[in-house]
């Protein structure tokens, strides 16, 4: 899904950013002035010289509009989580109903793409809290995955920054985070592996203590698109 403007709130976004700092897991970032058609008019021009320098003939009908394709593509669908004006707008109700027990999203999508080439990361995640004073509404859930998902990411620090955005937005350790997913810098170039697949996870407050939330939790994971 590409940015929509029209639900987001870039208030908390520069709180979670700060957030993230603080916790040291925030994408290393140079921050600029560029709107986002400067980037794209930037990008396409440097695009067009890659493509120039590949041998490739942009007279060609089938290639000509490819650079600004691409520009657009980067800005607008695959790394627009790299901007926070862009941040999700996430609701959250007073858990009146007192409800204690574990809240789990299972099989969100997660695209992205390896910040080390640039290919596609491709996979699912189970995320899962125990309210303290706050619910989240579910959809925001897979919001906040898709949102970290939208730039050059590694794994780790994914799980990371979905981990630590949930904290600060619902005011509770007591969250965990998993990811399945293949890297297709692993499975279409060097090793050229297609069946292997990478697992990160990161548990927090009873997640992480105490056992038998462990394992309830788990048991979800390895539920992970079963129907």
């Amino acid at each position: 899904m590409g940015f929509n403007k029209s639900k987001v709130d870039s208030a908390l976004g520069t709180l979670i950013h700060q957030h993230l700092v603080k916790c040291g897991v925030e994408t290393p970032q140079i921050p600029n002035s560029l709107s986002r058609i400067d980037k794209i008019d930037i990008i396409e021009e440097k695009f067009k010289d890659i493509m120039q320098t590949l041998g490739l003939d942009l007279s060609d009908d089938s290639l000509e509009e490819t650079p600004k394709r691409v520009a657009k593509m980067f800005v607008g669908e695959i790394f627009w989580g790299l901007d926070y004006e862009a941040f999700p707008k996430c609701t959250t109700v007073d858990n009146k109903m007192k409800y204690d027990e574990m809240v789990v999203e299972r099989d969100i999508s997660v695209q992205s793409n390896c910040e080390h080439h640039f290919v596609i990361i491709d996979g699912l995640a189970t995320v899962a809290y125990i309210p303290n004073q706050k619910v989240l509404g579910l959809s925001k859930i897979n919001r906040i995955v898709e949102y970290f998902s939208k730039r050059p990411q590694i794994q780790e620090r994914l799980t990371e920054q979905i981990y630590y955005a949930l904290q600060y937005i619902l005011e509770t350790d007591n969250i965990g985070v998993v990811i399945h997913a293949q890297h297709f810098c692993v499975r279409s170039r060097g090793v050229e592996d297609t069946g292997s697949n990478t697992v990160t996870s990161k548990l927090g407050g009873c997640f992480k203590t105490d056992p038998s939330v462990r394992a309830e939790f788990m048991q979800m994971v390895s539920l992970n698109g079963k129907k």
